[in-house]
Parts: C-alpha cells; structure tokens; sequence
C-alpha cells in the first residue's frame, strides 16, 4: 500500500513527475515564438473570419518540450522490457529498417509522381511481392490494403467477385470461435452470414461440426492459423479439402505469419487467400493506429478478381496497371498504391534475414512461448494441453477461491514494470491471460517476466487479496471505474467556469 508519510509537496515521486494537461499551463499572451505584425490586406474569407480566439495555451518554448518529454515517459514501450501483449506481436524493429525507410528517394515520394519518376519505388514493391509469394507459394498477391483488417476485405471481396462471375451469389461464411475477432466482423460488414463454428478440446475448429455445416449457400470459411488460442490448426488441410469440395473458398488470417514463416507454405495447405500483417511479422511499426500494410496473396482461382493498381515489369522498366481490361478485378481498395515506408521496411527484414533467418524468426518465436508455458505451467494453469506456437494462453484457474481476477492481477503487473497480457482474450477460455513473447526477446529479459509473474501468483495464492484488489499504486493515475468509464467517459478537457461567468 501508498504509505501516506511518503506524500510530496509536488504530487511527484522521485522522477514519476506530477504533470498537468497543456491547457492549465496556460499563460495568456506567453509563446515560444516572435513572429511579426501580420501586414493589412484585403480580407479573402467570404465572411468566414473567425469570431473568437483558436484557443491555443500560451506556453514558451522550454514549457512545450518538456511536457511532450514528459509524457513520453509515461508511455510503455517495446523499448522499456518484454512487451507481452498477446496476438499483436509487439516485438523489438530493427533500426537499420527505419534508417533505411527515411532515406531520400523513399521517404519524399509523391503517389502523383510520373512513373518513369519512380522506377526504384517500383522495384521495392515488386521485389517485396515477389518474396511475399514465395514464402507462401501463391501466386498472385494484392499489395494495396493498408491493414490486417483491410487485407480480410480485400480477400473477401476477391472471393465475392469469384462467387459473383459464375453466377453464384452465396450468403454463408464459416467462422471458427478461434479465428480473430475481425474474421466475423469483416464478413458480416459486406453483406455475408456468419455462421460460428466451434472450438473442439484441444481448442482447434471442431472438424466435424465445420462440415455438418457445409452446404450450396456457403461462399468459404476465414480461419486464423496459427489461431487466436496459439496453437496450429493441424486439420487445415482436411478443412480446406472440405471448403473446395463444397465450392466454397477457404480465407486464412494470416496475422500469426510469424510463427510459421520459412516453415510452412499457406499455398501448399490450400489456402486461397491470406493477408499478412507486414507491421507484425516483418519488422515495420505496430501500435498507435498505424501505418500498417496488410497485402494479400492468392490463390490462382482468385488471381483474376485481384484489387487495382498492380505492378508489371517489362522491357521498358516497372509500369503500375491502373485499368482493368478483362472486367474481372471487383475494383480498388485505396485512392493509391499501398504504405511505401511499410514496404521498404519489410523488404529490408526480409533481405537481411536471408531465407535461413526467417526460418530461424519462427523458431524462435515458438521457442520462447514454449519456454514461457513451461516455466509458468506450475504457477498459473495452462488453457490447453501440449505445446502452442507462438504466444501461450492461460485460464484463471489458478485464481479460484482468491478472490482476485485477471483484471486485478494484470494491474499488479503494471507496479512490476510491465505492460499487462492481453485479459479475457479470446473469448472461448474463461479468465484467458494471453502472452506473446515473440522471437526478439532473450533468456534473461523472460526470466525476468517469469520471476515476476510467477511472484505475483503466489501473492495471489496466499491472501493477499486486498493488495490485488487495490492494484496498481505506484502509477500516475490509479485504478479506474471502469464501468463509469464506459458509460460517462470524458473525452474532452473543458476549463473551470469563472467567477464572472458563474454569476
């Protein structure tokens, strides 16, 4: 607990530094800057001049600096400690890729430029779509969705347009209970059915149940593999003979790409189309609402319904193909051609891991979630038997009868130093604590985090229920109401009413 003979004057606790919102550091008439009289001239709004003031705080130059530092400390990072929040991947980028991404010629591209002006941007994206269907023996691949999300559109509308040009306008998608959350709702959001299909014991998709409920209306299935319980999908081949055989077209996520990349070709488990989150699995930034890229690489049967612009190489260089004369590609996804930063960063992963690399990403991947559910195995209570892949998912088992949850003993690991697990996900394991390690830590960084977790659920195991329940205390802010949060948020600072203005 806080010991109250420790409070400060300031509010702060040695350099966890008290600091105000910008607006109440307010001093009206003070800048950082000193700019000159604005000349007169001819007002050329059309009577939309501004009534009132913008409402800018007056602040100088040292106060703006440091309050942006500030809360930037605040921040938790990748850079900090081992990042443990599970299905995101939030791994360690190399900074030789964002050197590489802000060089000139890169970085100050224009998508309006002429193409003979950016035959080297050209080749970059040629050269990463080339080794995207390689390692995933497709081959063909959509390069322009900006996203994970972005890329399941744009594989579902592929398989629409598929459906649609023999006639065949099917309604049903088959989504498994361990697929990403986004599977179902990209389905829904173009007009499809989805129709659940449940998890078995080992939490994989129940083969049996998935084809009882095959039929004519079923236009494919999206399943995530390595799936959202991080484990392997071991009958996809099955499950991909039994889509095709009932004419439907099989979507993978392939957001876990990373756990199988160098090892497993989606092409050859007959997989039609898989987008990849180029900002998980290969080394590009994750977080903050982006940029992302998510291309998506397909199958021969829906290469022809693929997005514009596309990319060809010919005898007179790299040329984009912005028009389609066969009248099959369902259309375009974005005004231009895809994230060029996302692009180069991912080429530059790829090309210094070399293809040995890439197979030793994924090993190591599996390696050190295998290492994390093995040590933690006797302390907390694994959701499923075996080994997983790439992230290790745990129940709140070992919590019955402490009275803590897993929401008090993530805000437990916030005093620890640590970024809490991904709580209550996914939603087919109760209590679910979800970790991923990813292939970018080392021995001693999990030793680390094992020693802490495995601290803290001894903790919990022993009564000290009161300290979870109070979690976290050494933190700027205390635990919120989460349920007034949600219900009443505040989403917007407003100044205090003065005196005058009360009256």
């Amino acid at each position: 607990m806080t010991n109250p003979n420790t409070n400060t004057i300031s509010g702060n606790r040695g350099l966890m530094i008290e600091e105000p919102l910008i607006f109440e550091m307010d001093a009206p008439g003070r800048s950082g800057v000193d700019l000159p009289a604005v000349p007169q001239h001819k007002e050329r709004l059309g009577g939309m001049k501004r009534k009132g003031e913008v409402g800018l705080p007056g602040l100088g130059e040292s106060q703006v600096v440091r309050h942006y530092t500030k809360l930037s400390q605040k921040n938790y990072a990748i850079d900090m400690s081992v990042y443990p929040l599970g299905s995101c991947t939030m791994k360690h980028n190399p900074r030789l890729n964002e050197k590489i991404a802000r060089l000139p010629g890169i970085a100050d591209l224009h998508p309006m430029q002429p193409v003979s002006t950016v035959q080297g941007a050209l080749e970059v994206i040629d050269t990463l779509a080339h080794w995207l269907k390689t390692l995933t023996g497709m081959p063909a691949i959509a390069m322009s969705p900006a996203a994970g999300a972005h890329g399941e559109l744009c594989g579902m509308l592929t398989i629409r347009a598929a459906h649609l040009a023999k006639g065949d306008a099917r309604k049903r998608i088959l989504v498994p209970e361990s697929a990403h959350g986004t599977n179902p709702a990209t389905a829904a959001s173009i007009g499809y059915e989805v129709d659940p299909v449940p998890a078995d014991e080992r939490g994989r998709v129940d083969l049996a149940a998935f084809k009882a409920k095959l039929g004519p209306d079923v236009a494919g299935t999206m399943i995530t593999n390595p799936n959202t319980c991080g484990l392997f999908e071991n009958d996809i081949i099955d499950i991909a003979d039994a889509i095709h055989g009932a004419g439907g077209y099989f979507y993978c996520d392939g957001a876990n790409f990373n756990a199988i990349v160098g090892r497993v070709r989606p092409g050859d488990l007959g997989v039609d189309a898989m987008h990849i989150n180029l900002h998980k699995t290969f080394s590009t930034p994750h977080g903050g609402g982006g940029p992302g890229a998510g291309p998506v690489v397909l199958s021969a049967a829906l290469a022809p319904y693929a997005p514009l612009p596309y990319v060809t190489h010919g005898a007179n260089g790299f040329d984009l193909v912005e028009h389609d004369a066969t009248g099959k590609a369902f259309g375009r996804l974005k005004g231009f051609h895809g994230q060029m930063g996302m692009f180069t960063r991912a080429l530059a992963y790829i090309l210094s891991h070399g293809a040995d690399g890439l197979r030793q990403v994924s090993g190591d991947a599996v390696l050190n979630a295998n290492y994390l559910q093995a040590s933690l195995r006797g302390d907390l209570t694994a959701a499923f038997p075996g080994t997983c892949m790439h992230e290790a998912l745990f129940n709140d088992d070992f919590l019955e009868g402490t009275g803590v949850t897993t929401l008090d003993f993530a805000k437990a690991m916030i005093d620890e130093g640590y970024h809490p697990m991904t709580m209550y996900f996914p939603l087919v394991v109760h209590g679910a604590l979800l970790m991923e390690p990813t292939e970018t830590e080392s021995k001693i960084g999990l030793d680390r985090y094992i020693e802490v977790v495995q601290g803290l659920a001894r903790r919990a195991k022993g009564g000290e229920t009161a300290y979870f329940q109070g979690a976290p205390y050494h933190t700027p802010r205390r635990r919120l109401d989460e349920t007034l949060a949600a219900r009443q948020p505040v989403l917007r600072w407003k100044p205090e009413p003065t005196k005058k203005a009360a009256e």
